[in-house]
């Protein structure tokens, strides 16, 4: 068994790259929108099966670690779903209950904080603006576009900075 503090890193979000928020949805298009229902119905997000492969394979040659812009009062669920589709134990990282500051600039302090002490071999993620923002950053991305995108879902990770 190879030492897990020299192996390299490879990272996935979990929403729409792992798990499938598409019946979750109807929460984002309300006005106001309900973020409590939005992430209460995340355990019963079905999994992204391209996105979950994915994962597996990596745990060969990497550690896996997981990114979300889920708040931190979600890590018990995000732990158990993880854990019921049969996922490589990781860390996760996720968004503190308070942070409001847009998907990309959280992420990228993540990944740059990882960075500094392991080699990230790849990064996963379904949002584009974070996809790019990594690549200028010098990561190798793979972009998850096997889930159908949400608009109302963009937006939110964007300017409202929920996950």
């Amino acid at each position: 068994m190879t030492d897990s503090s020299r192996r390299p890193i490879a990272v996935f979000d979990l929403d729409n790259t792992l798990a499938d928020t598409a019946h979750r949805q109807r929460f984002l298009e309300r006005k106001p929108r309900d973020w409590d229902g939005f992430f209460a119905a995340a355990p019963h997000d079905p999994p992204l099966p391209q996105g979950i492969a994915m994962a597996r394979a990596s745990a060969e040659e990497c550690e896996v670690v997981y990114l979300t812009g889920r708040p931190e009062r979600c890590r018990r669920d995000t732990l158990d779903w993880l854990a019921a589709q049969g996922l490589p134990e990781g860390r996760v990282h996720m968004r503190r209950d308070d942070d409001r500051r847009p998907a990309r600039r959280t992420k990228l302090e993540v990944l740059r904080r990882l960075a500094r002490t392991r080699e990230i071999r790849v990064f996963v993620d379904d949002d584009e603006l974070v996809c790019a923002d990594a690549e200028r950053a010098g990561f190798s991305v793979v972009r998850a576009r096997w889930a159908v995108p949400s608009g109302e879902l963009k937006v939110a990770q964007e300017r409202e900075g929920r996950t």
